[in-house]
């Protein structure tokens, strides 16, 4: 008869087995195929349990000249990242996904510029992705930046477009870069605002969201711990 020790390493190696073949399978290539059957709640997801394995410091091994060979010829991928430039914030790392996977836009502050949204068309009404994540993150150079109604060159006018998330919130005094709260604030609603105009200024993701084909969310990824918060 098995006793208890035996037991225990049985279930153990069954688990790290089981890993694996997980793993394994995270590790595939995107095809058209398994984007489709991927709904927009499924890719959500595998987002999040990707930030989960980011965080925990578990993050995939996989073959990436493997995946490049897998995706030469065609992509697929399942979702769509909108994103700040900050470098402590790379999607792919972030979410721990592999080439193939995403469609990653970036720009300083992640603003919904006309020229993002119709890269965004491109990712999901032509190239099937289901879910586009707007991801700000804390300390952000840009919200700063817009904060202080900083003035350089071309960025002057990136700038303005996160404005409107200052001017809508309630606060007293005169904002200031410095009130890492207000930072906070700024950021979270930039966020919510950019992932509205995704469908209000284009008809077309508006039309995939009503018919269920794609999921647009919002969030803030903390760059002291690496972790994800999710909203809307």
């Amino acid at each position: 008869m098995m006793n208890r020790r035996q037991s225990l390493a049985g279930l153990t190696t069954f688990a790290g087995l089981t890993g694996s073949a997980i793993a394994k399978d995270q590790c595939v290539a995107f095809t058209p195929q398994m984007q489709e059957a991927k709904t927009p709640e499924a890719a959500l997801k595998r987002l999040q349990e990707g930030n989960a394995r980011f965080v925990a410091g578990q993050a995939l091994n996989c073959d990436l000249l493997e995946q490049v060979r897998s995706t030469a010829a065609q992509q697929a991928p399942f979702a769509a990242v909108l994103g700040c430039i900050d470098s402590r914030v790379p999607p792919e790392l972030v979410f721990d996904q592999q080439i193939g996977a995403m469609f990653v836009a970036r720009i300083a502050g992640n603003i919904a510029s006309t020229d993002i949204i119709g890269s965004l068309e491109f990712a999901t009404a032509l190239a099937g992705a289901k879910l586009i994540v707007v991801l700000d993150h804390s300390k952000c150079g840009a919200v700063k930046g817009a904060i202080d109604d900083a003035k350089l060159g071309s960025l002057t006018g990136v700038l303005l477009q996160i404005r409107p998330a200052l001017t809508q919130l309630d606060y007293k005094g005169v904002p200031s870069s410095k009130d890492k709260a207000l930072v906070q604030r700024v950021a979270e609603r930039n966020a919510k605002d950019a992932a509205a105009q995704l469908t209000s200024r284009s008809e077309t993701m508006a039309g995939l969201v009503r018919e269920g084909k794609l999921k647009i969310v919002y969030a803030m990824h903390d760059v002291a711990s690496g972790k994800v918060a999710w909203f809307g």
